[in-house]
């Protein structure tokens, strides 16, 4: 059995991360103190409210990839990667141009950790992945999964004040993303 090392872990949380730069990048304005065109000036927007941005495509951007934020992007794998009922998405990802193609899920919900690993765990195992051992990464709940040898799926959760931030990378074969 092939075990999800470090690298693949970094990797998954550096295309997270990026996704997420990106993404927030989209809805900076260019100049300090002004807002984008169709942005709002005002900082405590419900986020019921705040419209869904999807990031232009920059010059190393490959047709196929997208990131959204406050919604899911066109074309996210949902059969695969599920979003909890009553959670709320942060922000997406996906990159079918890529091998393995690669998904990424940034979601918010009332509910505590372990549910959101349950939740996922169960979602996961139902479409044949196999958890990894590990439940954590120093004190954060993170839980990795492994399907054959190359699709690998991490869900890592904080939970503040009774609200759960969860994130989910996927790296999976084109065919699990149709």
């Amino acid at each position: 059995m092939k075990v999800f090392g470090e690298r693949k872990r970094a990797a998954a949380a550096a295309i997270v991360a990026g996704t997420l730069l990106a993404a927030l990048a989209a809805c900076t304005p260019a100049t300090p103190g002004t807002a984008s065109p169709g942005s709002s000036s005002t900082a405590a927007v419900p986020s019921s409210a705040q419209p869904s941005t999807t990031a232009p495509a920059g010059p190393s951007a490959e047709p196929g990839t997208s990131a959204t934020v406050g919604a899911m992007v066109p074309g996210f794998p949902q059969a695969l990667l599920p979003l909890m009922p009553g959670a709320n998405v942060v922000s997406s990802s996906f990159d079918k141009t890529t091998v393995p193609a690669t998904a990424a899920l940034v979601g918010s919900i009332a509910s505590p950790a372990a549910a959101v690993v349950a939740f996922y765990t169960t979602a996961l195992e139902a479409q044949g992945f196999k958890a990894v051992p590990g439940e954590t990464v120093g004190t954060l709940p993170s839980k990795d999964f492994l399907r054959g040898d190359s699709e690998t799926v991490n869900i890592s959760v904080i939970e503040t004040a009774g609200t759960s931030t969860f994130t989910i990378g996927a790296n999976v074969a084109a065919e699990s993303v149709k």
